[in-house]
């Protein structure tokens, strides 16, 4: 996508990415999880002190356009968790999300890790499964007393694969 570039998390990120994360909730899951799913999901837009911690303290990438933040993606590099994967439904199906995940699996290998983890929305999962990974197990996860289903995916690292 012209004009795109990743680069790491910074603190005043914070309110544009509780943004994106918000939206990407309430508008790119609709085909997959009801109203009330998503209300639960992401009841308000989460900005502040403990949204910050989160995402600084794991390997927090951004994507930005010119006009700002459309996407970030997050791993916990010393449990190879990918704990977020978010892009703005503006620019959906535009290659955001595939440059963050290649840059986060090149810091990944860089790392030493070997293997990846994370729990994919019905809408994220054909995205990794694209790029390798397997889904280990279905499971459902209660957010604000409300049922989420999703799955449990991994990806194993082989040392001769690049990063897709």
């Amino acid at each position: 996508m012209k004009g795109l570039a990743i680069r790491n998390y910074r603190p005043e990120d914070a309110r544009a990415l509780a943004r994106v994360f918000h939206r990407a909730v309430r508008r790119s899951t609709s085909e997959h999880y009801t109203l009330a799913q998503r209300l639960a999901w992401s009841p308000w837009v989460q900005a502040g002190e403990a949204w910050d911690a989160r995402l600084s303290a794991i390997e927090t990438l951004v994507a930005e356009l010119p006009h700002g933040p459309v996407g970030f993606m997050a791993l916990d590099l010393s449990e190879g968790f990918l704990d977020f994967a978010y892009v703005d439904p503006a620019v959906r199906g535009r290659g955001v999300a595939g440059a963050l995940y290649a840059v986060l699996e090149g810091r990944a290998r860089a790392a030493g890790l070997g293997r990846l983890e994370t729990e994919a929305s019905r809408v994220a999962e054909p995205f990794f499964r694209a790029r390798g990974w397997i889904v280990v197990r279905r499971q459902e996860v209660r957010r604000n007393g409300v049922r989420l289903p999703n799955a449990v995916m991994e990806r194993i690292l082989h040392a001769d694969e690049a990063a897709a």
